[in-house]
């Protein structure tokens, strides 16, 4: 189980939004690539990079600083905007190690078995829940389509991770809804990196105990509760590194 400190970019700088909302925005540094290299001095190895601005406007729009992130070393993670295959290219092109697609797996299934078929597990599906339904766009519309249904498709096409995010949960601090996450893990045979609601050490323990029957859990998502010092990345990745130990 890997734990994936979250880094969100709009306008540039490191920020956190609520539950995905636009107008609930706390500015955490100007600097994303700075907090980028605190979490991997705390040991972490993988950083989930968010551009906001490009999930809104449907193309990244802050690559370069996603690029400084990469040069640090780090694996990174990034979705956000990634619509068309040249944008997953030059994401590719600037570090990224997995891309996560979101708006457009819900739209074709065709586009991502072309991404599957030339870029294999560098390509994760990004399934953002909002009461059990798929939100695209930013997490501004909410599809009919149920995220489990969406799940099983992507699966079924070989995409390796999926990113499942309960959007109610994100940012709240409020702990994260197990119930959904794991009848997501129980649906697929993909990874599953769970998102949203982690806001104490005690969440990551659940998680981490709850590979005992879900073996395909493959990370967790921490954002707010790092930065709120809630909880210490050290210790969490401690946590993940001992649930490996045991496995």
């Amino acid at each position: 189980m890997t734990i994936y400190p979250a880094i969100d970019i709009k306008g540039g700088r490191c920020v956190r939004l609520t539950q995905g909302r636009a107008d609930a925005e706390t500015v955490y540094s100007p600097d994303p690539a700075s907090v980028a290299a605190g979490f991997k001095a705390a040991g972490s190895g993988w950083v989930h990079v968010v551009d906001l601005d490009g999930a809104f406007a449907g193309e990244p729009r802050n690559l370069g600083a996603v690029e400084r992130i990469a040069g640090l070393g780090l694996k990174v993670q990034f979705g956000g905007g990634l619509r068309t295959r040249a944008s997953v290219e030059r994401a590719l092109a600037a570090g990224v190690s997995r891309v996560v697609i979101g708006t457009r797996a819900a739209e074709s299934e065709s586009f991502i078995s072309e991404l599957v078929a030339v870029f294999g597990d560098r390509i994760a599906v990004g399934i953002d829940a909002r009461d059990g339904k798929v939100a695209v766009r930013g997490w501004v519309d909410t599809t009919a389509t149920q995220a489990i249904a969406l799940a099983r498709r992507m699966d079924a096409l070989g995409v390796a991770t999926l990113v499942h995010t309960d959007v109610a949960t994100d940012g709240m601090l409020a702990g994260p809804n197990f119930a959904a996450q794991e009848a997501m893990l129980g649906a697929v045979r993909a990874h599953v990196i769970a998102s949203g609601g982690v806001s104490r050490r005690e969440d990551v323990v659940r998680f981490a105990e709850s590979l005992r029957t879900h073996s395909n859990l493959g990370g967790v998502i921490v954002g707010k509760a790092l930065y709120e010092g809630r909880v210490d990345l050290g210790d969490l990745l401690g946590i993940a590194r001992a649930q490996g130990a045991r496995q």
